[in-house]
């Protein structure tokens, strides 16, 4: 009889020996349980609570304990094991075998965007949406959408008389780069003047706070900040799914696709930031780590893709109708495809009189298509430190070769002293001046060592005082460059609010796939109608950054 045991459980892990390498938790548990309870006397495989498949989806994919339908002496070895499970991060997977092991999609995104449209023109109190950014990058998959930099009442209101209900705008807060106080405080100024703006404007409004797909930012401190004001909503949506940065999140585990590879969340650089790091790849334990247990388990909810690509539209909002109020949904989707499905689920709750607020991700243009001036170089100004960012600088600098000039500014210097740090300003402005005029292309880069200390609130400091110094570059950069592109998602911020003095401008596009493409015609801005690219520090593979500068290099 163990023999065949054994063999069954061979075959079906040799089957699907791609679909999760860290099966390894499972196959450990199942090993012991048919070893311990041979020494007891045995018991009947299929007594298991289920079986393999149903032992591997609760102990692996959903982080929780099978039924104890086993022995005690069993259940302490199972717990042992699960504690290790917790321990350590999920492994490595094939983006590929993944998704070919996932129930097929049941309709196109065509028919979905139909059906959403529908939905959309039939609620006839339809709101407005406003998305809080919390930096730039927001608008990577948005085209002909204003993004304000200004949250004056006057302004929004204006916003709001100009905005169709059950369209929206952006408004970019740069909340990643405060210290949690003044974030809140933000967050709350922010919300009270929608609040009146909206209503001397006569228009409803939901909000949607744009954080990062990574999972980095204030969570949940600005969701907390925006009922404080505008009251309980009746449950929270977490969707950090981003496909065209590679982000999915499949059996509540967020993952990173880094070329065919998909990483969980946990184990990328971005886990480690010294001010936003986390430990959890299971959003489920994310939500209870990042909430420091004011989040249980026990108030989450998260709708499978088998719910999603099976029940449809109707099945989630079915869902989302019969939540307790108080609820956090996670979002699970590996396709554009399975957000729309959630989003017409959410429509059609919201259509019944549910209230949700959101923590949520156009073809690339060309230099041809916005139409360049060629008399001057283009300028790169890159402040994030991160990994992949270092790694798209030095595949740009070796592409490049002459046709870029490279000035980094030592972020020792930066913080030594303010004569230290003009001295370094200095050399860049003069650099920069010169070469944009040849027409030669410059790249202004901090030092790649990242430097921080013992807290997070020192850590911000250091970043605050190097985008100052790079907001100060700009500042006094006299000569208009081709176009901008701001490497990292506060460095953009700065650059496009305080660098060049941007007040509204519209997300024209992308500049590749999941990088935001800024135009400005405002004549309070430095430099109207230039192209400025968001470049997301997390976004792209190691060739994109190169890749956008040659499209558009004079």
């Amino acid at each position: 009889m163990r023999s065949a045991r054994e063999a069954g459980r061979r075959d079906e892990r040799e089957e699907r020996s791609g679909f999760r390498t860290n099966m390894w938790f499972s196959d450990a548990k199942i090993e012991i349980i048919d070893r311990v309870e041979e020494l007891e006397g045995g018991a009947d495989y299929a007594s298991f609570g289920g079986g393999v498949e149903r032992r591997r989806e609760q102990a692996v994919r959903r982080g929780t304990r099978p039924a104890s339908s086993h022995s005690s002496l069993a259940a302490a070895f199972l717990l042992a094991i699960d504690e290790a499970a917790a321990m350590s991060s999920p492994t490595t997977l094939s983006l590929k075998q993944m998704l070919t092991a996932l129930p097929p999609v049941s309709s196109s995104s065509t028919e979905l965007r139909a059906q959403m449209r529908r939905e959309i023109q039939s609620n006839l109190k339809k709101p407005i949406l406003v998305a809080l950014d919390d930096d730039p990058t927001g608008t990577q998959t948005c085209h002909d959408v204003p993004v304000l930099t200004t949250w004056s009442v006057p302004v929004l209101r204006r916003e709001f008389e100009n905005t169709k209900p059950g369209s929206g705008f952006f408004i970019l807060t740069n909340s990643r780069a405060l210290h949690p106080p003044a974030a809140k405080a933000l967050t709350i100024e922010m919300c009270t003047n929608l609040s009146e703006a909206a209503m001397k404007a006569g228009k409803a409004f939901e909000v949607v706070l744009r954080g990062d797909s990574t999972l980095r930012g204030h969570f949940p401190l600005e969701l907390e900040a925006v009922e404080e004001v505008l009251g309980q909503s009746d449950a929270w949506i977490l969707a950090p799914f981003f496909l065209q940065g590679g982000r999915y999140t499949i059996d509540d585990v967020h993952y990173v696709a880094e070329g065919d590879t998909l990483v969980a969340a946990a184990n990328i650089p971005f886990a480690k930031d010294a001010t936003f790091g986390y430990k959890s790849s299971n959003l489920r334990d994310w939500l209870v780590e990042k909430s420091k247990g004011a989040i249980v388990r026990e108030r989450v909810q998260s709708p499978g893709l088998s719910d999603i690509r099976s029940g449809g539209p109707n099945k989630i909002g079915e869902i989302l109708q019969h939540a307790k109020r108080g609820t956090v949904f996670i979002v699970n989707a590996a396709t554009e495809e399975d957000m729309d499905v959630v989003v017409l689920g959410i429509l059609k709750a919201s259509a019944q009189g549910k209230k949700f607020l959101f923590r949520s991700g156009a073809p690339p243009v060309s230099a041809k298509q916005l139409s360049l001036e060629r008399s001057r170089g283009g300028l790169i100004i890159a402040g994030s430190y991160i990994p992949k960012t270092t790694a798209q600088l030095k595949t740009l600098r070796e592409r490049a070769g002459d046709r870029l000039t490279t000035v980094e500014l030592d972020v020792n210097k930066l913080l030594e002293s303010p004569d230290c740090a003009e001295k370094e300003l200095q050399h860049a402005l003069v650099t920069a001046e010169s070469e944009l005029q040849k027409p030669q292309d410059v790249l202004i880069m901090t030092s790649r060592k990242l430097i921080t200390r013992a807290n997070e609130r020192s850590s911000l400091d250091i970043g605050s005082t190097v985008a100052a110094a790079l907001v100060s570059f700009l500042t006094r950069l006299e000569t208009r460059p081709r176009f901008i592109i701001a490497k990292g998602g506060i460095t953009s911020s700065d650059m496009a609010t305080k660098g060049l003095n941007m007040k509204r401008a519209m997300a024209v596009g992308q500049a590749a796939a999941g990088v935001p493409l800024w135009r400005c015609n405002e004549p309070t801005c430095k430099y109207p109608g230039l192209p400025y690219v968001v470049f997301p520090g997390s976004v792209g593979g190691v060739e994109a950054l190169a890749e956008v500068v040659e499209r558009w290099r004079a």
